[in-house]
């Protein structure tokens, strides 16, 4: 049988449930989000004269989870628009409509009697061959398809996806004795192509894989605190980004989650776990305090962490008092600050004869034990532990990764002259000679499976440029971008200098590029993997040029911007530009002029030059405005004020897109620009598109004048600037800010409708750009922002 999903269901509509329906949305597959019905009206039904009968108040639940994901933060949804796909209903009323949908998703509460008494109600009404699921972050999804049809049983499966659905990449998916294995591999490709996920298969085991190793690490962390005298800062201060792990630590990752919420989930395995192991999941009776005092986090707006002002202050455990937050400081910190790449910084802190080194052994130490004592248990391999605590926790790297990172060999020395009991597994690995659970096979990454290295199993569509280059090499490469062959005759022009800037080495490689393949490829790629795909132009440089008084080198370096630019949109050969992340000032100038755009589901993407005091000066103003004219249909007559006003308002107030969706809204991009939900496929698909193009007998487009508003339109323009001036809400150079750029869009002091060159707007801009950057007051805001990261409003 072949699996489509076209239509789904979401069961439960609290936080999870309703944020899973955000999602299935936001992809655009349309979704019934069904709860219970009240059993009591709410007072403002009451003053309506609303009865217990009225529709309004039997879908309150779901109609009510569906109208907070407008306000919920971060944003469920990539565009307000998808809220139209959702489709709020109760369990009384509307569990017949399952009958037509595809995946039905149950996110009801934590226990097994209600959900098999709901999954009773389903079975009578699914059709056979829909794919049903649990969303449990920890009860047997074999107990929940007990007595159930066989066709059921076939169907169902666990899909513990990650809060929030939006942003967390895992979704564990946890087969039962009787899911059909084709049910298994039809949902771990649909999660990964359509949903954009990364999937794991976890056993029916309590908490599955990424809970479950989680879980115990944060307990060890807990104890470790406790017993040797730590504060909650100093723990959280070594426990993040210092040692790969996410910003939020270990207490503050609790403050988020909710410790009413941990208590439950750790209570999961403790009811399910003896002995030794039980004991660890055993929670302190610091975080049962909490609790009862109501102090269950972010939630209740204090737990370990309470924010008062500006000041951050962090729970006493012996007086239960809130004291101001300390950070651990010791030799090791700055040792692996002075340390390049995470491994290296990893294994000088964890051997480190300090406080923080003793510290994190004794967290490390039995985590790593506790996931080599799991393996085979929880999951299949070390791979599925790694990912999974990546994808779900946020760490850089899993316990396998880790463990190579410090050393196999040393640490098993260490932990046994301990005392600590090291698995079976292990002791078999270093008797076997292995001394890393990664290495390479072909220039693929390849894993230890428990007797031999096998290969990691990847997608076709994932795209490990830093692996890539390795087995292929590149074609040219300088200090900010290089050139690689991807194959079946396309290039890839990769960005590598800090932060992704643009400077004019990145503007030269894109000069050879554009020559390199008119000459012997089929099309190129703009796209990168690091952190963001750009986040502007190198601010640094052009402040220090500005400040030195050197307006001859800047006007070079704008211009080579610009003809880059110019070659990008016309050239030879089809150009597309791949961004994810930031992609801001100078990012956004790049992809504008593309052939086509391949945006990743998060790209974050805007023309902010007004916020330090500048306006875009690599031909950012036209490719917005021509981006909004062709969007517009044949024959239709055409209000330029109308579009030049839009222009002027999305660049003036540095409106940044907060998804690819919301990219289009904003109109960077257009209809047939594409949206990547799974951005580890992101450069497959730009790749894709390069070739589509190519395939269909790709012709550049040719050069045509431009018409624009001229004097009555930046009149119009000026206007509204005019009367925030007035009115107080923006400076006076701010009002200048907006004059420079309102001139340029309008195309200077023309009559309106006049057809300009695209040299002759390039030059204002490029003028206008230079006699901001020379200005003390524009100077003043870069170096701001340099310096603090935020803008000034001077």
């Amino acid at each position: 049988m072949s699996y489509k999903i076209q239509k789904a269901a979401v069961l439960g509509s609290g936080v999870m449930g309703s944020g899973i329906a955000a999602h299935l949305a936001n992809i655009g597959i349309p979704t019934l989000l069904l709860d219970i019905v009240p059993r009591e009206l709410t007072k403002e039904e009451e003053a309506k004269g609303l009865t217990l009968e009225h529709s309004a108040v039997r879908n309150r639940f779901a109609a009510s989870a569906v109208q907070k994901l407008l306000k919920h933060k971060p944003a469920p949804l990539t565009s307000k628009k998808n809220l139209a796909l959702i489709t709020p209903g109760n369990f009384d009323d509307h569990l017949d409509q399952l009958s037509d949908v595809d995946w039905i998703i149950e996110v009801v509460v934590e226990n097994l009697d209600i959900k098999k008494n709901l999954f009773e109600k389903i079975d009578l009404v699914r059709k056979p061959g829909t794919i049903i699921s649990s969303n449990t972050s920890g009860i047997s999804v074999n107990a929940m398809a007990e007595g159930r049809s066989e066709d059921f049983q076939k169907h169902f499966l666990g899909t513990h996806f990650f809060n929030p659905p939006r942003y967390l990449k895992l979704l564990e998916v946890i087969p039962t004795e009787q899911t059909l294995p084709e049910v298994v591999s039809f949902m771990k490709t649909f999660a990964e192509d359509v949903l954009g996920k990364g999937v794991v298969i976890g056993k029916d085991t309590p908490n599955f894989i990424a809970n479950r190793i989680g879980t115990y690490g944060l307990l060890v962390t807990l104890r470790e605190m406790l017993e040797r005298g730590y504060s909650v800062g100093e723990v959280d201060s070594v426990t993040g980004t210092l040692i790969g792990r996410a910003k939020s630590a270990t207490f503050r990752t609790l403050d988020v989650v909710g410790l009413d919420t941990f208590l439950h989930v750790a209570k999961t395995v403790y009811d399910q776990t003896t002995g030794e192991e039980q004991k660890v999941f055993e929670v302190p009776e610091l975080m049962k305090k909490l609790v009862d005092n109501g102090w269950l986090g972010a939630k209740s707006g204090q737990g370990f962490f309470l924010k008062k002002g500006k000041e951050i202050l962090e729970i006493d455990p012996s007086t239960f008092e809130y004291v101001p937050a300390k950070k651990l400081q010791t030799p090791s910190i700055e040792m692996a600050k002075q340390t390049k790449g995470l491994p290296n910084k990893v294994k000088t802190l964890v051997y480190a004869n300090d406080r923080t080194g003793e510290l994190l052994w004794n967290i490390f130490a039995p985590t790593l034990i506790y996931s080599a004592e799991m393996t085979g248990v929880i999951a299949d391999s070390i791979v599925e532990i790694d990912n999974a605590m990546k994808w779900g926790f946020g760490w850089s790297q899993g316990p396998f990764e880790m463990w190579d990172s410090i050393g196999v060999q040393k640490s098993v020395e260490k932990m046994e002259a301990e005392g600590r009991e090291v698995p079976g597994f292990i002791k078999e690995f270093l008797s076997q000679g292995f001394e890393s659970f990664y290495t390479e096979l072909d220039g693929d990454l390849a894993y230890y499976n428990g007797s031999e290295y096998v290969k990691v199993p990847v997608n076709e569509k994932v795209i490990d440029l830093k692996r890539y280059k390795k087995k292929q090499g590149v074609i040219k490469s300088n200090s900010g971008a290089s050139l690689i062959d991807l194959g079946d005759g396309v290039a890839l022009l990769e960005f590598h200098s800090k932060s992704n800037a643009i400077g004019l080495d990145i503007i030269q490689m894109l000069n050879f590029a554009i020559d390199e393949v008119e000459a012997n490829f089929k099309g190129l790629v703009i796209g990168n993997q690091g952190k963001n795909f750009c986040v502007g132009a190198n601010l640094g440089m052009i402040l220090m040029e500005a400040q030195d008084d050197n307006i001859f080198e800047l006007d070079y370096t704008i211009r080579a911007f610009q003809k880059a630019m110019r070659r990008v949109k016309y050239s030879k050969k089809p150009v597309v530009a791949a961004p994810f992340g930031m992609t801001l000032g100078g990012g956004s100038e790049v992809c504008l002029p593309a052939a086509h755009i391949q945006a990743s589901s998060e790209t974050y993407m805007g023309l902010v030059e007004v916020g330090v005091g500048l306006i875009p000066g690599g031909g950012g103003n036209l490719a917005l405005y021509e981006k909004y004219l062709k969007g517009l249909p044949n024959g239709v007559e055409i209000d330029y004020q109308a579009i030049a006003n839009k222009v002027f308002e999305t660049i003036a107030m540095a409106k940044v897109s907060t998804s690819g969706e919301e990219a289009r809204d904003n109109n960077f991009l257009s209809f047939a620009d594409g949206i990547s939900v799974n951005p580890d496929h992101l450069i497959y698909d730009a790749k894709q598109a390069v070739l589509a193009l190519s395939e269909a007998g790709y012709t550049a487009p040719a050069p045509k004048k431009v018409k624009v508003v001229g004097a009555p339109g930046y009149a119009t323009l000026l206007l509204g600037a005019q009367g925030m001036f007035q009115s107080g809400f923006i400076s006076e150079h701010d009002l200048k800010i907006a004059k420079k750029l309102a001139y340029v869009i309008a195309g200077g002091l023309v009559p309106y409708g006049t057809e300009v060159t695209e040299d002759y707007l390039l030059n204002l801009e490029r003028e206008a750009f230079l006699s901001l950057v020379a200005d003390p007051k524009s100077q003043a805001r870069m170096q701001h922002m340099l310096i603090k990261g935020k803008p000034l409003r001077n």
